[in-house]
């Protein structure tokens, strides 16, 4: 079996994905490996597969954003989700995760995994749920020997981050029940879970049962586990409830089994959280969890912006980072509403890139806020150019003030014309 990433790093060695990060990133080699070999960096990459763009997501670094991808039993259109693959990374997602369901699932995952520059993740309960429907199997007769196989299928294939849902057990269910919820459970996953263990009254949850064997399979493959938050809140009225709780603390001691097998783990949060609780959730996994990087969905602040949701998931996205969210998750327009579209995609992309960016800046990151300056001093020239080239979507800035018959013979756009604070001072200054 080959030594894991972090194992490697625990033992002081530095391997040419420490240093490519460490490049990316202008911080010092030592920095990554010693923030693998304590678990609060992870590099997901299958050894099976070379990933031609290794990311690292953690402490110390720039924030990362991640697509999810993925047919639906109702759509299904390999040649739409390979488009919206090329539009994530042509937008500078950082990973992709293929959450795809139907008849062509495999097909789907396979061609991903071929197209894909980026680390892709994917959740391996899905694959098994269509499995046993195929199979004409209910999900109440999961084994864990049918999710096993799921996942060095999957292994094999390349994978680099899987989610696994180990955190929904008997007493995180039961303590949704008996609290109560407005909108009980969201996640795919932890649905297909929760009704395994209500039909299996006597029975603890397959994927916690087999947990150790799951890691012996990710650490054969060194791939990094994604800890999955089957219960988080669906809705801002159930953010930060026992069950949500429950689960992390869970999760946090399922994360400690896995470092002890040299198993790089990132740890999912909410969800629909209110603007007021999204620092403390952050603050909160990081203690738990003893600083395994964070990956939110969002997280969303309101739950009435359906069509808008790309901008919800912004505003909570940036203050999640600048308060230790380490991995952003998009959503896209069409959240709620459908499967999206490449544009939405897109959109969403860009969104989640500016929530990051102004994150990196309150993080004090090494580039951040210089991006900024350079585009201040831009601005002050009058040089569309250089604005364009620095801009986060250059195209359509372009494309903005081309559409607006701007006279580029006086530079200023057409908000302000000859009236431009810019032009004004600087002739000022040229009178004196």
């Amino acid at each position: 079996m080959d030594m894991t990433l972090k194992r490697v790093a625990e033992r002081g060695r530095i391997t040419p994905a420490m240093q490519a990060v460490a490049a990316a990133e202008y911080l010092p080699p030592e920095t990554i490996r010693a923030g693998l070999a304590d678990g609060s960096i992870v590099i997901p990459g299958n050894n099976r597969r070379q990933l031609r763009q290794p990311r690292g997501i953690g402490r110390g670094l720039t924030t990362k954003i991640n697509v999810n991808l993925g047919a639906s039993p109702h759509h299904t259109d390999l040649a739409e989700e390979l488009q919206k693959l090329e539009v994530a990374v042509a937008c500078g997602a950082d990973a992709v995760m293929d959450l795809s369901l139907g008849p062509r699932l495999n097909e789907i995952r396979r061609a991903i995994l071929d197209r894909s520059p980026l680390m892709v993740g994917t959740v391996p309960i899905y694959q098994t749920g269509f499995d046993l429907a195929r199979a004409r199997r209910d999900i109440t007769t999961l084994t864990a020997a049918d999710f096993l196989k799921t996942v060095e299928q999957q292994a094999e294939e390349g994978v680099d981050f899987m989610t696994i849902h180990a955190g929904v057990t008997r007493a995180t269910l039961t303590a949704m029940e008996r609290q109560g919820r407005l909108l009980d459970i969201v996640s795919r996953g932890g649905s297909m879970l929760a009704a395994w263990l209500r039909h299996h009254p006597g029975c603890e949850s397959p994927l916690h049962d087999a947990f150790d064997d799951l890691l012996d399979l990710l650490a054969a493959y060194d791939i990094t586990l994604s800890l999955g938050d089957g219960l988080r809140p669906g809705a801002t009225a159930d953010a930060t409830d026992r069950a949500q709780i429950g689960e992390l603390l869970i999760l946090g001691e399922l994360t400690e089994r896995a470092w002890a097998k040299g198993v790089q783990v990132i740890i999912e949060g909410p969800g629909h959280v209110p603007l007021h609780m999204v620092a403390d959730n952050m603050r909160l996994e990081k203690q738990l969890c003893r600083g395994a990087p964070f990956y939110v969905l969002g997280p969303l602040v309101t739950d009435i912006a359906p069509g808008y949701d790309h901008i919800t998931c912004a505003i909570g996205g940036a203050i999640a980072a600048s308060a230790g969210a380490d991995f952003l998750c998009y959503v896209t327009p069409s959240e709620h509403l459908c499967l999206p579209t490449a544009q939405d995609v897109h959109d969403g992309v860009m969104a989640t890139r500016i929530a990051a960016h102004a994150a990196d800046i309150v993080k004090g990151l090494p580039g951040a806020m210089e991006k900024d300056i350079a585009m201040s001093k831009a601005r002050k020239a009058l040089d569309w150019e250089t604005q364009y080239c620095l801009a986060i979507d250059p195209a359509l800035a372009r494309k903005r003030r081309g559409e607006s018959g701007v006279d580029e013979e006086h530079g200023a756009c057409t908000m302000c014309g000859e009236f431009c604070a810019y032009k004004v001072m600087d002739e000022r200054k040229k009178t004196k």
